[in-house]
């Protein structure tokens, strides 16, 4: 290899390269006879650069040339020239020039491909992730995977600029609950105890506090044993933030600041910051979700007001029985056929609604579905939900929960279908104002909403036990067009509001001790008020890279079951590895 060593990359050749002896290593990603002259395009993370094989060269050359098969990995030598006027292709930032060739090296040859390496694969998933190695090499995963790169750099960057230090916590550590399911690894020295994989930092970034580092970030690997879906993995990377005597204004703005740096190096984007502030309740009720898409208006609305004295009963029962009645207007589509209708039900069943009522406005009011249980208000209900003629409105009635939730989802099924946002804007938002506690109807007990070192808001502090539903956390999320990007809190650093925490949602004291000991043990020697947030590496940059799942920005993801196709894991093991870990298989014939 060593006398075929690249002397520059297929992306840095330009017009004053011009007569320049070079050497270009890369993989053939077209090969095109044209009358004897082979345009061979050769490719390497950096770009394509043409290579030519003239009509004149010699026989051996010409015959190599022509067995060239596309991802042959190949050293080409030759001279820089420029390409004729009506040859050169500005769609290519090496289109100026070519290579003359005077001498091409198999490096190695390649197998038919099970698909074609482009700009960007249409091959199934399942096809990408089993041959993962290919699909890394087309230029769309390149550029997702140096973004991601760049993002990360600069992360560093900004808050190593802010005085933050970055710091390791273990990848073994102690079983501690934290809302999914740990992975567990056993220990063969200690046989019958057991590691769990961290799904975060966080016990031990709130020990660096208490330990006086009192700015600490990690870019950090994090396990959680879930069902996989488009946002979520077994494993993923987050940005870990933490720091000591701030409240939640400070971490806003950092975050932004953050935020606004690597937009601004990465993409060349300017963001609006302050990023507006939205308590948790309204954007329920506005929205439907607790992760808002701001790109779009469409807010869902009460129709509550218009329910008294009409003969619709399953609205006014809802009611009765505490519940809400919502509704969406949806402008300009009264021709919505009954199948759209039905298909966006579907939807609001999917999120707990028993149905989806609907009616239309037209010049002459209300019509269809509906409708005729209101045609004695028409004008009072177009008027204050601005309804106009040609609008669709749709209605769920439900809890108050199930029904914000219900239309939420139906209403960002509209924006998509509707194409009611630009794809590459970018809406950021704080969710603030979320409540500590949530009920548990299964268990029947309280349970923290995020987890359990959150601080409440001062104002709820004297009254937590006798209303915890009425308690609001010092906690907030980051949201972006409909994903949540990152969750945070200022985290309780008063041992004994800790143990009223503990106390509410029933968690016993002597389990506390069992589970938490470590860090409860060092808030008892003098811990800072601290707070911090965990930005999702992979979520950023899945919405800067303009995709839909974190698994195009991961380098080698696992499938929505879990498994990596490529090396097909998770897999058995020997059994003489079980047996020196004390480990038993048990057959479920379930």
């Amino acid at each position: 290899m060593e006398q075929h060593r690249r002397t520059a990359t297929c992306g840095e050749l330009r017009g004053t390269d011009a007569g320049r002896s070079v050497t270009l290593n890369g993989w053939v990603h077209r090969n095109r006879d044209h009358g004897g002259v082979h345009f061979i395009n050769l490719r390497d993370r950096y770009g394509v650069t043409q290579v030519v094989i003239d009509d004149d060269a010699p026989k051996e050359l010409a015959a190599i040339a022509a067995s060239l098969k596309f991802e042959y990995v190949i050293a080409v030598e030759g001279v820089v020239r420029n390409r004729p006027a009506d040859m050169v292709n500005d769609q290519m930032p090496t289109g100026q020039v070519e290579i003359a060739a005077t001498a091409v090296h198999v490096l190695t040859a390649s197998e038919t491909l099970p698909f074609m390496i482009d700009d960007k694969s249409d091959a199934r998933e399942e096809l990408r992730l089993k041959h993962r190695y290919l699909d890394l090499r087309s230029f769309s995963m390149q550029r997702k995977i140096r973004l991601r790169h760049d993002v990360s750099y600069r992360i560093r960057e900004y808050l190593n600029g802010q005085g933050f230090l970055e710091i390791e916590t273990p990848t073994l550590i102690r079983s501690t609950p934290e809302g999914a399911r740990d992975f567990l690894v056993p220990s063969r020295i200690q046989r019958g105890s057991f590691y769990a994989l961290p799904q975060s930092p966080q016990l031990y970034k709130q020990i660096l506090m208490v330990s006086g580092f009192d700015r600490y970030f990690q870019i950090a690997h994090c396990f959680r044993d879930e069902d996989a879906r488009g946002d979520r993995q077994p494993e993923h990377t987050q940005i870990d933030i933490e720091m000591s005597f701030v409240g939640k204004d400070d971490v806003f703005a950092l975050i932004e600041a953050m935020l606004t740096h690597v937009f601004d190096t990465t993409l060349g984007k300017s963001l609006s910051t302050p990023f507006p502030r939205i308590a948790y309740d309204d954007a329920m009720d506005r929205y439907g979700s607790d992760k808002p898409d701001l790109r779009f208006e469409l807010p869902i609305q009460d129709f509550a007001p218009y329910v008294a004295g009409s003969e619709f009963k399953v609205f006014a029962s809802t009611l009765d029985s505490g519940g809400s009645v919502k509704a969406l207007v949806v402008a300009g589509s009264a021709d919505y056929s009954r199948k759209q209708i039905t298909d966006l039900e579907e939807v609001a069943k999917t999120y707990g609604a028993k149905g989806l009522a609907w009616m239309k406005v037209t010049p002459d009011g209300l019509d269809g579905g509906i409708a005729k249980f209101f045609t004695d208000r028409s004008d009072a209900i177009c008027a204050g939900l601005g309804a106009k003629p040609g609008d669709l409105i749709l209605f769920v009635a439900d809890t108050w929960k199930t029904a914000c939730t219900a239309l939420g989802a139906v209403r960002s099924r509209i924006g998509r279908d509707q194409e009611l946002f630009d794809p590459s804007d970018f809406r950021f938002a704080w969710i603030i104002d979320f409540p500590l506690f949530e009920w548990n109807d299964d268990e029947q007990r309280w349970e923290a909403s995020h987890h359990m070192f959150t601080m409440p808001q001062e104002r709820f502090i004297d009254s937590m036990e006798s209303d915890p539903g009425a308690v609001k956390g010092d906690l907030y999320d980051l949201v972006c067009n409909g994903v949540e990007l990152a969750s945070g809190s200022i985290r309780i650093h008063d041992p004994a509001i800790q143990r009223r925490i503990f106390s509410i949602v029933g968690f016993p004291e002597e389990e506390a001790q069992q589970r938490f000991g470590f860090l409860l043990e060092a808030f008892r020697y003098g811990a800072p008020p601290h707070g911090g947030i965990a930005p999702g590496l992979d979520r950023l940059v899945m919405l800067m890279a303009g995709e839909s799942t974190i698994r195009e920005v991961i380098a080698f993801p696992k499938n929505t079951v879990g498994v990596n196709p490529m090396d097909e894991s998770p897999a058995a093991v020997d059994p003489a590895q079980l047996a020196e870990l004390g480990i038993a298989i048990v057959d479920d014939q379930r």
